[in-house]
This record gives structure tokens, C-alpha cells and sequence, in this order.
């Protein structure tokens, strides 16, 4: 193997790493405590989709998954505190 062909397998390994600590980190893939295989099978699912809806969004707005996540999070407690589900007495 010369050395461009090594540096390009490097190039794909490394998008390969960077999707799964993506998936893990921000999708909570590993997390799942359920013990149906079928419950299992639809949480890894879940999660794909919602790294994928990432991905897209990461694409679109040329900002980090980490920026992202954090948008989408502040987006959805300012809804919820404008209007709780749940008070405390």
C-alpha cells in the first residue's frame, strides 16, 4: 500500500470515528435500558434518526453538533417554561 492510498483510508476512518462518538455523545444510542430485542431495535433506530436530522441541521446553519444540540435544548426549555406541564404546589 503506498502512502496516498493509506492517507485516504486514514481520511475515511476518521469520518467513520467521528460518526460514532456523534451518535453515542449527542444520540444516546449506547443508553438504551431496555431488554426487548424489538424495543432495543426501535431505540437504535430513534437515534439514528434523530443523528441524521443533526447531521442535516449541522449542514444547513455551518454550525457543530454541540452548538446544535444546545439550540435545540434552549429552544425547548424556553417553550416549556412559558408554559409547564408540570408545578409544584
Amino acid at each position: 500500500m503506498d502512502e496516498s492510498k493509506r492517507e485516504e483510508l486514514a481520511k475515511k476512518s476518521w469520518k467513520i470515528e467521528e460518526y460514532h462518538r456523534g451518535i453515542k455523545q449527542f444520540c444516546g444510542v449506547e443508553k438504551c435500558q431496555a431488554r426487548k430485542e424489538e424495543s432495543q431495535r426501535a431505540h437504535i433506530m430513534f437515534s439514528l434518526r434523530a443523528f441524521l436530522r443533526l447531521e442535516l441541521q449541522r449542514i444547513k446553519s455551518r454550525i457543530s453538533w454541540f452548538e446544535s444540540t444546545i439550540k435545540i435544548r434552549r429552544v425547548a426549555v424556553t417553550a416549556y417554561l412559558k408554559k409547564p406541564l408540570y408545578t409544584l404546589n
